[in-house]
């Protein structure tokens, strides 16, 4: 999810630079919502669908567990042929990794075109122009990449993202249903454990916040139910767990105050959309990965907190790294408050 909303502003770029140019993009089917509203069409550009003008949906993760299954053969196939469809004169990774290389190769593109340094350096392999790219974080790295296509070095930077009507009349009755207007965001899960600040702590901040009269919810992603209830439990009440879809999850975000959360997703998409954050990093590195909204990762609206004695890693550890575990709930909270004007 950070890597699809840290890839927007490079694709926003190329828009702007070739603005009848027919774009694509292949993505993750669990993250299309990111892109295209699930009540749009996958072809031609809309409020639904602002950025690309065909969305091809992937699914590598269950193509990679069942590599020879029939099913995973027909579905390949049936990628190919709608990529090829198109004829694409380019395809550019902003990925970085074997599978989005490989996907550019299979498109039948003449000019595949990606990065001298790719994460994954096989995927250098399948390129047949690469592109220096020196800026320190990942959006100005893909910046990069589109100027160089381009020929321009004026492009905005640019987080479009869908507006579905359907998700912002859910938006509405969920927080009317439960009485809230005024309230802050917190996602207390991450990718692995390593990255996660303890839940106790987020119940604790959620108390912080509604001693100060803001209500707090909290977004679970699939598979984070036993922790919604310990975060509940932990904030005796004063947070919300709210599961809901990518779409949801965009206009709900929205209408936040403050997003407080570790290096995930949700937090990259608050920034995105230029909702003040409180990042809690620990293993991960902000400089390269940290939440990066339209005026860049160091504006007002952005507080990362990092502790000295971090060291960057990212080895899937089930435990807190512990760096990550010196950060408190009193500097947490004092950080939300000078962003929110409430503290010095």
């Amino acid at each position: 999810m950070g890597d699809i909303i840290h890839s927007l502003p490079a694709v926003a770029a190329l828009r702007q630079a070739f603005p009848s140019a027919m774009i694509g993009w292949a993505i993750e089917d669990r993250w299309a919502e990111l892109i295209s509203a699930p009540s749009t069409s996958q072809q031609g550009r809309s409020p639904a669908q602002p950025l690309v003008d065909v969305v091809h949906r992937v699914n590598t993760r269950a193509w990679r567990s069942s590599p020879l299954s029939a099913v995973t053969r027909k579905e390949i196939k049936a990628v190919i042929t709608d990529l090829k469809k198109y004829r694409y004169e380019a395809a550019i990774d902003l990925q970085a990794a074997i599978r989005s290389a490989v996907l550019g190769r299979l498109s039948g593109a003449q000019a595949r075109i990606g990065f001298t340094a790719p994460r994954e350096t096989l995927a250098k392999l399948f390129y047949t122009r690469t592109v220096s790219t020196p800026a320190a974080h990942v959006v100005e790295q893909g910046m990069q990449l589109a100027e160089s296509i381009s020929g321009k070095n004026d492009l905005r930077i640019e987080f479009p993202l869908p507006c579905d009507a359907a998700s912002e009349s859910w938006c509405e009755e969920q927080l009317r249903a439960s009485g809230i207007s005024d309230f802050v965001m917190m996602n207390p899960g991450a990718g692995w454990g390593a990255k996660c600040w303890p839940v106790v702590r987020y119940g604790a901040l959620a108390k912080e916040f509604k001693r100060s009269g803001l209500a707090t919810v909290a977004n679970v992603g699939p598979g984070e139910e036993t922790l919604a209830r310990e975060l509940e439990a932990a904030s005796e009440g004063a947070a919300k767990a709210i599961s809901c879809s990518l779409a949801q999850l965009i206009a709900l975000t929205r209408r936040a105050r403050l997003f407080v959360g570790g290096d995930t997703g949700p937090v990259h998409l608050a920034a995105a959309q230029n909702i003040p954050v409180v990042a809690i990093y620990g293993p991960t590195n902000p400089v390269r990965n940290g939440p990066y909204g339209p005026h860049g990762p160091n504006h007002g609206h952005i507080a990362v907190l990092r502790n000295p004695e971090s060291q960057t890693s990212h080895a899937r550890r089930s435990a807190p790294e512990s760096g990550l575990l010196q950060i408190t709930v009193e500097e947490v909270f004092s950080a939300a408050s000078k962003l929110l004007g409430g503290g010095s």
